[in-house]
């Protein structure tokens, strides 16, 4: 598996684009920052098509279900891996989940 930096695609389930924000920056990949346990959480949603009537778009990542490497930490933190996943406060609630399109890079890849 991959290792998930910040240049990374995150998407919703309706292809909404979620905004990356690195908690920490000393270690990276080309250049881009990779990403740690409870980055991709409470992350923004833009453009999120899923709309109408008594319908939410989605605009904010919950908690990741799986996707932490369980061996590589950086500040004790978990690395996250392309395989993150997780649910979107979007409606139906609970079944919506974003999903990793692309780690940002494609050199280094780690251990579950």
């Amino acid at each position: 598996m991959k290792i998930l930096v910040a240049r990374g695609i995150l998407r919703c389930g309706h292809d909404g684009s979620v905004v990356n924000v690195p908690s920490q920056t000393w270690v990276r990949i080309n250049s881009s920052p990779v990403l740690v346990e409870a980055d991709p959480q409470g992350r923004g949603i833009r453009m999120c098509p899923n709309m109408g009537v008594n319908i939410k778009p989605c605009t904010l990542t919950l908690a990741v279900h799986h996707g932490y490497s369980g061996f590589i930490r950086i500040g004790r933190q978990a690395i996250c891996l392309d395989s993150v996943e997780g649910f979107t406060d979007g409606t139906p609630p609970g079944s919506v989940m974003y999903t990793v399109r692309a780690p940002g890079q494609l050199f280094v890849e780690a251990a579950r």
